[in-house]
């Protein structure tokens, strides 16, 4: 499989459906069960992933660091979009912001390696931590920055061959 550029990456917000994380196979299953809406106008989809935290113990008797993993977190999704008013994606992000509640989020890559495959996915829950304006310069785009807090372990769901 080769390399891809972000171009084409979409990325949709759902509802606030529970996902069942028994397994990894069952959430994926919900996930792919929800209604999506698209956000729309993304210009930068930001950084997630787990990183674990970096748990230190000092021994005495050797005058060392030992360094252990801690807790994983995915971290806060810097969502960069134009601002368009009327976009429902957008019109979900801002009334998700107003909750307290985790929503579900979808990330589809345009990375299938030929048109026999599907491209891949990934999907976790968030809550829209905030939805800020970006006004600028007389010739900036008007944008907004959504930050998701993610909360679930993000699943992917690799490329795969389609079946007819």
């Amino acid at each position: 499989m080769s390399i891809n550029t972000s171009s084409g990456t979409k990325y949709y917000i759902g509802g606030t459906t529970a996902i069942d994380y028994s397994s990894d196979a069952n959430a994926i299953d919900d996930f792919e069960a929800l209604t999506w809406v698209e956000i729309g106008e993304v210009e930068d989809g930001g950084e997630y992933g787990d990183e674990a935290a970096d748990v230190t113990f000092q021994s005495l008797s050797d005058s060392r660091v030992r360094h252990l993993k801690g807790a994983r977190d995915a971290g806060v999704l810097a969502l960069v979009f134009g601002d368009d008013p009327l976009n429902a994606g957008q019109i979900a992000l801002k009334a998700a912001e107003q909750t307290k509640f985790d929503y579900n989020f979808k990330v589809e890559y345009e990375d299938a390696p030929d048109e026999t495959y599907s491209s891949s996915v990934d999907y976790f829950r968030a809550k829209v931590q905030s939805v800020r304006k970006q006004v600028g310069a007389g010739d900036n785009v008007v944008r907004r920055t959504a930050n998701l807090g993610i909360s679930t372990p993000i699943l992917t769901v690799e490329p795969a061959l389609i079946t007819p």
